[in-house]
């Protein structure tokens, strides 16, 4: 999915493609409406997550 960083917060993912959402649920990033995910990039949250950034970043382009 072009556009999407792994310097975006959540929230303007979200934004961008409301699509992702599924994706980031599916790996246990279960708020996504919180306070936190307005400000936490998404390397941020993946890191909190134990999650390898380069892979996440695989699965939302393949969206």
């Amino acid at each position: 999915m072009s556009g999407i960083t792994k310097d975006m917060t959540i929230g303007e993912i979200l934004e961008t493609n409301p699509n992702v959402a599924p994706v980031l649920l599916g790996i246990g990033m279960h708020c996504l409406g919180c306070p936190a995910s307005q400000a936490e990039t998404l390397e941020e949250a993946a890191m909190v997550h134990g999650i390898d950034i380069n892979d996440l970043m695989k699965e939302i382009e393949a969206l």
